[in-house]
């Protein structure tokens, strides 16, 4: 039987140039684990946040979202008017629903780092501000 690398575990190293996706202000997401790498229903990556920067309102279409916080603590603020926010620091894991418009934010003086899988894709939707 003759396999194709789909068939097969392989390695990705690190994540991989942040160009190749969709970015939104105040933070840079670097695919890993994606169409281009073999994939057919999931997006991973790693996503960074600045310090005391407010990402942009945006959803991600029909894909779901979940989240590994590493380093840092990252704020989900959604709702009306993005009133309301979820916080998550090292160790948590969040989930956004899709279709749910929110902004990340990172209000402290620490850059953050989060694990990502989104799925069926990294679908990005940048909405007016």
């Amino acid at each position: 039987m003759t396999t194709t690398k789909s068939q097969v575990p392989y390695v990705v190293h690190g994540p991989q140039d942040p160009s190749n996706t969709i970015q939104s202000r105040g933070m840079i997401r670097q695919p890993a684990i994606t169409k281009d790498t073999g994939t057919t229903k999931v997006w991973f990556g790693m996503v960074t946040g600045a310090p005391n920067e407010m990402g942009q309102p945006h959803h991600h279409g029909e894909a779901e979202t979940a989240a590994y916080v590493l380093t840092g603590k990252v704020r989900v603020y959604y709702g009306e008017d993005f009133k309301e926010y979820i916080e998550a620091g090292p160790g948590d894991f969040l989930f956004v629903p899709p279709y749910t418009p929110h902004i990340e934010g990172n209000p402290y003086d620490e850059e953050h780092s989060v694990i990502l899988a989104r799925a069926p894709d990294n679908i990005v939707i940048n909405l007016g501000e």
